[in-house]
């Protein structure tokens, strides 16, 4: 079992900036990827950024990227999600997400198997 945790999330105005962070505990030597993803009211859950735990390698979703930033800490079993230049549209529940298998992209949902209970990020104009 895996537990994550978010944390960071708030509101903040269009072009500034908010750190989210994601504290996994549990079996994380288990863990392949770790991702954010969010959901706005009425809209479907929307992928944002993953990072894997061993090489670092990150990914973003094209709109993400150049203004967010996916780190991760080993340490401390935490990933990060910089966000810079906020916009409303980025209004939404973020959620952070591990897999322990490898099943298809790490871009996807679906393939991840932990979830947090996600973090409220508002953006006002």
């Amino acid at each position: 079992q895996v537990q994550l945790v978010e944390s960071g999330g708030g509101l903040a105005q269009a072009g500034g900036s908010l750190r989210l962070s994601c504290a996994a505990s549990g079996r994380t030597s288990s863990v392949y990827h770790m991702g954010w993803f969010r959901q706005a009211p009425g809209k479907e859950r929307e992928y944002v950024s993953a990072i894997s735990m061993s090489t670092g390698i990150t990914y973003y979703a094209d709109s993400m990227k150049g203004r967010f930033t996916i780190s991760r800490d080993n340490a401390k079993n935490t990933v990060y999600l910089q966000m810079n230049s906020l916009k409303p549209e980025d209004t939404a529940v973020y959620y952070c997400a591990a897999r322990t298998v490898i099943t298809g992209t790490p871009m996807a949902s679906g393939s991840y198997n932990y979830w947090g209970q996600g973090t409220q990020v508002t953006v006002s104009s």
